[in-house]
């Protein structure tokens, strides 16, 4: 099967036509206009070097907020408020951590200048959204992603001290399902997050879903 390239037309193929592995397209930019098409059709970007890559998994790694399940070692944290938890106060501190900090298990980051520069403008729009814990006045887990409707599509998130982000995590969570947020999408599978309650679900299940949830 042959990959989409894209160029200044804003478009993307259908989602039927991703590789096994789930790349869908490459190039394009990172305008607002097309991140928020991209979202709205389940594609997030990845860089590879300079490249855009456009991706689409099946099945999808998804978590219901209902199905959220919290860890032994957090419960305690949650019920005595042991981290101060915010919502939209760092974006900025957020991504730049995630783009910085070591993960386990990898090499580098798919977060670039570009993307950062392009999250941050979502932020600014009212689209991208963060959630921060905080430890004495020092900012020590947090996440950000997209939120369109009753979806929320999480991009990636960051801990300097034991269950800082799974922290984090679980209190969002808690905050999107009161307002309405009925799907949380993870993108690919992880165990940290299988941990959490994510679960895989068929691509034309979460397209569904996406049609329902997205005015």
């Amino acid at each position: 099967m042959s990959l989409f390239v894209l160029d200044r037309e804003l478009y993307f193929p259908p989602v039927s036509l991703a590789e096994p592995d789930g790349l869908l397209a490459m190039g394009g930019d990172l305008s607002t206009e097309r991140l928020l098409l991209a979202y709205r059709n389940g594609i997030f970007p990845w860089y590879d070097g300079d490249v855009i890559l456009w991706w689409c998994p099946d099945p999808r790694f998804v978590l219901f907020p209902e199905r959220l399940r919290i860890s032994k070692s957090v419960k305690p944290l949650l019920k005595r408020d042991a981290l101060e938890f915010t919502i939209n106060k760092a974006f900025a501190q957020v991504i730049a951590a995630c783009k910085y900090v070591p993960r386990a298990g990898q090499d580098g980051t798919w977060i670039t200048d570009e993307v950062q520069l392009a999250y941050n403008r979502l932020h600014a729009l009212g689209y991208a959204h963060s959630a921060e814990v905080w430890y004495e006045g020092e900012l020590v887990g947090g996440l950000y992603g997209i939120r369109m409707g009753k979806v929320f599509f999480g991009e990636s998130m960051f801990s300097l001290i034991s269950n800082a982000s799974r922290y984090a995590f679980a209190r969002y969570v808690q905050v999107l399902e009161m307002e309405g947020v009925e799907l949380i999408d993870c993108q690919v599978h992880t165990p940290y997050l299988e941990s959490m309650g994510a679960e895989m679900i068929e691509g034309k299940e979460f397209q569904r879903l996406l049609k329902e949830l997205i005015p």
